[in-house]
């Protein structure tokens, strides 16, 4: 049976570890922060193309319905029906 793997205890922390750069903090926080601000412009974005998409579908199935009343009433016209 296998046997499970041990672990050596993390090494207490020590006085000579090195100094944390705030600057380094900031740099991530401002990643975060333009990431973030990108997912929600892409969704907006996406929102938007849907709604262009829409308005233009039915923009061109007004136009067909436009041309097939047109077309009914010339065929009549013609014809005396």
């Amino acid at each position: 049976m296998a046997q499970p793997v041990r672990r050596k205890p993390a090494p207490p922390p020590t006085d000579d570890a090195p100094p944390l750069d705030s600057s380094t903090f900031e740099l991530r926080y401002r990643y975060s922060r333009a990431r973030r601000n990108a997912r929600i412009r892409q969704r907006q974005e996406n929102r938007l193309a849907r709604f262009r998409f829409y308005i233009v579908m039915a923009v061109l199935v007004a136009i067909a319905i436009a041309f097939v009343v047109g077309a009914w009433h010339t065929i009549q016209h013609v014809f005396g029906i």
